[in-house]
């Protein structure tokens, strides 16, 4: 059961230790857990495993595909391999290998793509990912979510320890808002019903579910009613929650931190049109764009990708 953090303007854990203490939180129970990382310990925080559990960890070097066939390696031989790199070079530099030697081949491998989307900031557009999520929904079986907080992200890496196959996790590696209470649990395949409404359902996820929140609170006193789902795990998508809370409502909204192509919208937009969900889809998210250098704050603003952004999405389409 989840519930809402009761102050939304306080930030959370780092996600980087968040991710770090919840793998060396697990290790001591579970030896067949071993992380991996490709030479970014330091910017993860994955040396402090090094250091706590050395048996466990893997240094790959900037090597990703390879770091990917020593995670089906690790798979096949029954060890659990949780690794890192940033967003662009866990899921578009390694693609092959994680299809054929992860996938295909039946094995393990849980993944932390770090600071997708604008959350690269300075690292500009070769570390940017607009596109991870579009290429791992290709990936049969993957499981892929975007983590909203720390709390969030704790849940989900303990969740992936417990199961087979490919599974993927987008997040920031610095500290968001918090939009969840500690201890609050989720169901991979479900989506969270955040905000109730009767005109407008938002659906969001990751670091975004924040921002669609600020804008459902602010048109609320503008007389507009808008519902917000946390679609936190894209695939499988909620294809029941959907059609559900879709019923009655003049306008869906898609907002994520990806391209409008291939991610949360593309998923919202083939059921709806497979259901035949009348309602009129607007999907806000990145269109035909490379990454930039800029920080974080700006980026999002220059990708129209702020709660201000979406809200005059929705403000438009109404009028409309």
């Amino acid at each position: 059961m989840y519930q809402l953090a009761k102050d939304r303007n306080s930030i959370g854990r780092e996600l980087r230790y968040c991710v770090v203490e919840t793998l060396q939180e697990m290790m001591p129970d579970d030896k067949k857990i071993v992380a991996l990382e490709a030479d970014l310990g330091g910017a993860s925080g994955f040396t402090k495993i090094k250091e706590t559990n050395p048996k466990q960890f893997v240094q790959c070097g900037i090597a990703e595909a390879n770091m990917v066939g020593v995670a089906a390696g690790l798979s096949v031989t029954g060890f659990k391999p949780f690794l890192h790199t940033f967003g662009p070079f866990a899921t578009r530099r390694v693609f092959d290998q994680l299809y054929l030697s992860g996938a295909y081949a039946g094995n393990t491998i849980n993944i932390y793509g770090s600071d997708p989307g604008f959350c690269v900031g300075a690292n500009g557009g070769t570390h940017t990912t607009w596109e991870d999520v579009a290429l791992m929904r290709e990936v049969p079986g993957a499981v892929i979510c975007d983590a909203a907080d720390d709390v969030q992200m704790e849940w989900i890496l303990k969740e992936f320890a417990t199961l087979d196959g490919i599974h993927y996790v987008r997040g920031n590696r610095k500290a968001v808002r918090n939009v969840y209470e500690a201890g609050s649990t989720f169901a991979l395949g479900k989506g969270n019903v955040l905000k109730k409404g009767s005109k407008v359902l938002l659906i969001t996820a990751g670091q975004l579910v924040s921002d669609a929140l600020d804008c459902a609170y602010s048109l609320e006193k503008e007389g507009i009613s808008v519902e917000v789902i946390d679609m936190f795990t894209i695939k499988p998508f909620d294809e029941e929650l959907l059609r559900k809370e879709a019923e009655g409502k003049d306008l869906i909204v898609t907002f994520e931190n990806h391209s409008v192509y291939g991610g949360l919208g593309s998923a919202t937009a083939e059921v709806m049109a497979e259901h035949q969900v009348s309602a009129v889809l607007k999907r806000v998210g990145v269109k035909d764009q490379f990454g930039q250098v800029g920080t974080a704050e700006y980026l999002q603003k220059e990708f129209k990708l702020t709660a201000k952004d979406v809200q005059d999405v929705i403000v438009k389409a109404l009028n409309n």
